[in-house]
């Protein structure tokens, strides 16, 4: 007889930190509250993520918001610590903070470089890692983590070099750390989103660069923030206990063509 419940696909009573309220982070924290999730949002726009907070509290949910700059692995540690204070423990930790700029790669300068790969790359590593030592506090149930790697994790795209360098190593630093952390009971998954229209990147996904991007993708239309929900709430829960080291497209087709 199955053992499947399909409630392991909810997050009734479980406790997340969610870093990042703008973009893609908007929509996923509702998602993630509507399937039960308690949350905690935190962003370096304090407020920004109280604006969410209170969205997400209008509906009946759970949600408080706290400032948070992922370059200040200190303010992680107490982001993680609100989560604790709050509700008890801490299950999931999702990292949706990102920046892209968007340069030929003869005009991109150090500080470009610089800036992109410290927030997507070092500040991930280090969000994973203030997980981690939380999750092991937390003995022994241990915990989830999941990032945003990038579409442009796995081909490449001109103007979108520094971008498409850290996304590609979070592929890298998911599996290592999946790795290390399996016999902790600490699974580090990530998701790879295809082009998706945010206020971040809204007024390049227009004219002849949108017909390149849905000609090339087999279900003929742009993603949306709606479509990246579901595998994040799945990542965040039960159902999803015996995969780890994963980066999973959410591509429309993209990949397979």
């Amino acid at each position: 007889m199955s053992k499947w419940d399909a409630r392991s696909l909810r997050l009734d009573g479980q406790s997340i930190l969610v870093a990042g309220a703008g973009g893609l982070g908007h929509e996923i924290a509702h998602g993630l509250s509507a399937a039960g999730a308690k949350l905690v949002l935190a962003d370096l726009d304090f407020a920004a993520a109280k604006k969410v907070a209170k969205s997400i509290q209008q509906k009946k949910g759970e949600c408080l918001a706290c400032p948070m700059n992922i370059l200040n692995p200190a303010e992680i540690l107490q982001a993680m610590k609100l989560v604790q204070e709050r509700f008890g423990r801490m299950d999931v930790a999702f990292n949706g903070v990102g920046i892209n700029i968007r340069k030929p790669s003869l005009e991109v300068t150090e500080e470009d470089w610089d800036r992109v790969l410290d927030i997507n790359l070092k500040g991930a590593f280090f969000f994973a890692q203030g997980a981690a030592r939380t999750y092991l506090r937390q003995r022994p149930k241990g915990g989830k983590i999941i990032t945003i790697a990038s579409l442009l994790s796995f081909f490449g795209m001109e103007d979108r070099t520094a971008y498409s360098a850290s996304k590609t190593g979070l592929i890298g630093l998911t599996r290592c750390l999946a790795v290390e952390w399996g016999k902790h009971n600490i699974t580090v998954n990530g998701i790879s989103p295809t082009f998706i229209p945010t206020a971040i990147n809204r007024q390049t996904l227009k004219g002849a660069f949108k017909e390149r991007l849905v000609g090339r993708t087999p279900l003929g239309r742009l993603g949306k923030p709606e479509d990246i929900v579901g595998t994040v709430v799945f990542l965040a829960s039960e159902a999803s206990n015996f995969i780890t080291g994963q980066t999973i497209p959410i591509d429309g087709g993209w990949l397979a063509g």
